[in-house]
């Protein structure tokens, strides 16, 4: 493989399209424009894609199908751990964009090429996570940024396209849509505000059931085992729920947070599926886990979104608590009913084996079967020492 190609991870967006155009006209490279799905594209998107490349200036277009290992690797550790980033993103791109950057630099490995580019501005968080996969599993290749490096705007990489005669419905991206197997986030005009909220035209799914629908997530050992009556594996079992949830526009919301680069952001997205998957999932895990199970969860959970999200993935302590996540799912098994409604959904209830609700002791303010009113008394009264301790040296406290 010679010097003169370049690899670039393209997504067909505007970035990327200006990418290949200024890449293979300015710098004259070869460019091997990558794909890497990780669950967004229908198979006529993914053609019409294939062809714009080509039309762009491209010397080679090559799909990857990332979605089982993105699945693998990531979601179900996101779906163990409750992971909403903030307690409300999904993290649909930072997980999404892991994946990517880790595919387009194996393939780039793979070939022998010298050089990788990708179309991330200088003012957000994906810059960081393709830099560090580059540069960490990467085969000495120089990176290449071209909006970056030019400091672009939309608009004047919409005009240099066109001067080359290139003008694919621009009016779309006024928006800006990233959609994968674990969340579409939208960003434009609106969220470069702090008080605008998006229009509901800006969100891909338009609302189109206005009935309600009662239906069963089936969970396995933490893992997504089925929709309703119907087995399914865990990636389809997402998309069956992604497809039900989109018609009835559930899942849109803005997050706000703080970036790798240190400035504040501000994104839209529409999460149906896995929103309701991690809802359902907690619920589970509060009926089959014990109070300091989930404690821990919680933190660690915390903790392995924060450094997925930090672009962190490669640092060995994520195999360090994914190995503890995937050790409490050995009793998360059973089914989580839910209603669905439009823009909203209701977690009814929960059945499985291991429901410590069904416990042989008692029920919760109605009976106990496993102490006696005086051994409840004494357990009370100990529990009261260390404060009574405490509180009894009040009067002597010289302040």
């Amino acid at each position: 493989m010679s010097k003169e190609t370049v690899v670039l991870a393209y997504s067909g967006g505007l970035d990327t399209s200006y990418c290949i155009k200024y890449l293979s006209e300015e710098k004259k490279l070869s460019v091997h424009a990558v794909l890497v799905d990780t669950g967004g594209f229908s198979q006529d998107e993914m053609e019409h894609i294939r062809q714009r490349a080509f039309q762009l200036g491209a010397a080679h277009f090559e799909r990857i199908d990332g979605v089982h290992r993105y699945y693998r690797d990531c979601i179900r550790y996101l779906i163990y751990g409750n992971v909403l980033r903030n307690n409300t993103y999904p993290l649909s791109v930072s997980a999404e964009r892991i994946f990517q950057a880790l595919e387009i630099v194996e393939y780039a490995n793979r070939i022998g090429a010298k050089a990788v580019a990708h179309g991330s501005t200088g003012a957000g968080n994906d810059q960081v996570r393709f830099d560090l996969a580059f540069q960490i599993l990467g085969n000495d290749l120089s990176i290449i940024t071209p909006i970056r490096d030019q400091g672009l705007s939309r608009q004047e990489e919409m005009d240099y396209l066109k001067r080359y005669g290139v003008d694919l419905e621009w009016k779309k991206a006024q928006y800006s849509i990233n959609q994968g197997l674990w969340g579409t986030s939208v960003g434009g005009a609106e969220t470069l505000t702090s008080h605008q909220a998006l229009p509901g035209k800006a969100y891909p799914s338009q609302l189109a059931r206005e009935d309600s629908l009662e239906l069963k997530v089936k969970f396995n050992k933490g893992e997504l085992a089925g929709v309703s009556e119907e087995d399914l594996d865990a990636v389809e079992s997402i998309r069956r729920l992604n497809a039900l949830t989109r018609e009835y526009a559930i899942g849109r919301d803005i997050h706000v947070g703080d970036t790798i680069v240190g400035i504040k952001g501000r994104v839209g997205f529409e999460a149906g599926g896995p929103l309701l998957i991690i809802k359902a999932h907690h619920l589970l895990e509060k009926h089959t886990l014990t109070k300091w199970q989930q404690h821990w969860k919680e933190q660690l959970g915390g903790w392995y979104g924060m450094l997925l999200h930090e672009a962190q993935y490669l640092d060995p302590v994520m195999r360090n608590i994914e190995a503890f996540l995937e050790d409490t799912q050995n009793r998360v098994s059973g089914n989580v009913m839910v209603r669905l409604m439009p823009y909203r959904f209701e977690l009814l209830g929960v059945e499985s084996t291991f429901d410590l609700m069904q416990a042989k002791f008692g029920q919760y303010g109605e009976e106990n079967k496993g102490w006696s009113a005086e051994e409840a008394k004494g357990f009370i009264k100990l529990m009261s020492t260390p404060l009574k301790n405490y509180h009894s040296l009040e009067k002597s406290d010289p302040s």
